[in-house]
């Protein structure tokens, strides 16, 4: 599973997802890629089906590159806790994806056969997606 070695705080705040995505909106390493068209918190779970879905299909015909990494921690409380006593600890990471983030990119394949990867991969995800060609993105 996807996770940073080392945090400078274990806990974070939630934080916002309003807004368009401040970088990785652009194809830069490969010719086709997998927008995100909403927002989301992108599980490292999630991350890994997809990346494992694609690499499958993909073989040795074709490269693929990942713009996403879940380097935020989520807390939840144990469950029948009563309110207070701090925060939990964290249980999972995830990477927040804002609109218009490219989640990951093809290189070396045809149109048809990244069409075909990408969407099958977009079904592993929690968002609504669209296929991005070179000099095409938002």
């Amino acid at each position: 599973m996807l996770m940073p070695k080392k945090v400078k705080f274990r806990k974070t705040q939630r934080g916002r997802m309003t807004g368009l995505s401040k970088g990785a909106r652009t194809l830069e390493f490969g010719e086709y890629g997998l927008q995100a068209v909403e927002p989301c918190w992108m599980t490292a779970q999630q991350i890994e089906s997809m990346r494992i879905t694609i690499s499958r299909r993909i073989k040795k015909i074709g490269k693929m590159f990942l713009r996403v990494f879940p380097d935020k921690p989520v807390s939840k409380k144990p469950l029948e806790t009563r309110m207070g006593k701090g925060k939990g600890n964290p249980e999972f990471w995830v990477a927040v994806v804002k609109r218009g983030r490219l989640i990951c990119e093809l290189a070396d394949v045809s149109e048809d056969i990244a069409r075909e990867i990408l969407k099958v991969a977009s079904y592993k995800l929690p968002i609504k997606t669209k296929f991005v060609k070179k000099g095409s993105e938002l």
